[in-house]
């Protein structure tokens, strides 16, 4: 039966006749009502409903009876149905920004807008839609390995030197995002681009410069140069990339001649400890042997400031003594005289004693002698006689003044015969 028939779905049913009378022979879209009331007479005769008559509402065969529904009965629910769902559809446009965090907003594809951290809003998709990019989380890569420095990348690690010494480096490199448009949209895989512009950062910088250099003491170096390099070639593709740093974890010649290589380290260290060695002696002898020439230098100074001060002294005393010679001569004879025996005979413990009136000889006390004989243990009887308070009272006790003029004349006398 063709869908146009007017009596579409109304066979055999005596109820939709009264139906088919109102509208007589009008060929027309038929009635939604009839449509659903006919799907529930086919329902329940699925379930064993046979009395087609009542259209499944007698109370006729054992079949289970289901309730008829009505399609006017749906027409609100389905309008607040509708309305949910649409706001549901709106509301999933609400998205949430962290404050180190930035939204990027695409509407079909294309870029929209930016976001700032907070509670943002877009048109749901398939509209727009958005990406959260980390701005202040740093990211890591890392050349010639990978997890950790035994799961090596020989691809990357190895790099030629200026002196075409084939070494085994490998470095991290931290970085951060400065532009979340460029990083989105101007690279297809922005940490790939990373590993190649540092594997290219650092051959350039290792090609340029002596094993030596590369192993020991340039590393700090190696690592500041190539930040900066690796930040111009990513400014250079505008990938939005920010640099912080890049650490050195280990550079060291390959495998295959790690033990040629480890006896000339060895030899360099033990030409480096004897340099250090020369170095300590040198430091050591050289300050020495200076104080001692400043000394000797000091002392011969101080000798001849010495020697030239005593002279000057004594040419002073001279002309002194030659002045006071010039006014009294013989009272200035004397008195050197005097001065000189005093000088000479001061340290001497023999006494002399002259007794003219006794008969003009010399009386000769032998006082070291006799202390040296009583020290010794020998006969000491005669010391208390000849000790030196005696001689004392004996030079006290001469009857004649030293200065006397006979006593000069006697001695000049003495020194003429």
């Amino acid at each position: 039966m063709s869908i146009n028939d007017p009596r579409w779905g109304n066979q055999g049913n005596d109820d939709d006749k009264r139906g088919d009378k109102g509208r007589g022979d009008n060929q027309g879209p038929p009635d939604l009502e009839e449509v659903w009331r006919d799907f529930n007479q086919r329902l329940s005769g699925m379930f064993g409903n046979k009395d087609r008559g009542t259209g499944g509402r007698g109370t006729g065969g054992g079949g289970p009876q289901f309730p008829q529904f009505s399609f006017r009965q749906f027409g609100g629910g389905i309008g607040v149905l509708l309305l949910l769902l649409l706001g549901v559809w709106l509301a999933s446009g609400f998205y949430t920004v962290n404050a180190n965090e930035r939204g990027v907003v695409l509407r079909f594809g294309k870029l929209v807008e930016t976001t700032e951290p907070g509670l943002r809003w877009r048109f749901p998709a398939p509209v727009e839609t958005h990406e959260i990019v980390d701005l202040s989380g740093v990211r890591t890569v890392e050349v010639g390995y990978r997890g950790s420095e035994r799961n090596k990348q020989l691809r990357e690690a190895l790099m030629l030197t200026e002196d075409a010494n084939i070494i085994n480096i490998q470095f991290a490199v931290q970085y951060i995002l400065k532009s979340p448009e460029d990083y989105l949209f101007n690279n297809r895989d922005p940490e790939d681009s990373v590993i190649q512009a540092a594997e290219t950062a650092m051959r350039e910088i290792v090609g340029k410069n002596r094993m030596d250099f590369v192993l020991y003491e340039g590393r700090e170096a190696m690592a500041s140069n190539s930040q900066q390099m690796l930040q111009a070639i990513l400014d250079r593709y505008q990938t939005g990339i920010l640099i912080s740093r890049v650490t050195m974890q280990n550079a060291q010649p390959p495998e295959q001649v790690q033990a040629a290589f480890d006896d000339a380290v060895k030899a360099g260290q033990d030409r480096e400890r004897l340099r250090n060695e020369g170095e300590a002696y040198r430091n050591d002898i050289v300050p020495r042997a200076r104080g001692a020439a400043a000394r000797l230098l000091e002392e011969a100074n101080a000798y001849r400031e010495r020697v030239v001060a005593n002279a000057e002294g004594e040419a002073s005393r001279f002309n002194q003594v030659y002045a006071e010679y010039s006014r009294a001569p013989v009272v200035t004879r004397e008195r050197l005289y005097l001065e000189t025996m005093q000088q000479v005979l001061g340290s001497t413990s023999k006494i002399m004693v002259n007794n003219e009136r006794g008969g003009g000889n010399v009386l000769l006390m032998p006082l070291d002698r006799l202390l040296q004989g009583g020290a010794a243990g020998g006969d000491t009887r005669l010391l208390p006689q000849v000790s030196s308070a005696p001689s004392t009272s004996a030079r006290t006790e001469l009857p004649f003044d030293p200065r006397d003029r006979d006593m000069m004349r006697n001695r000049d006398l003495g020194v003429r015969q």
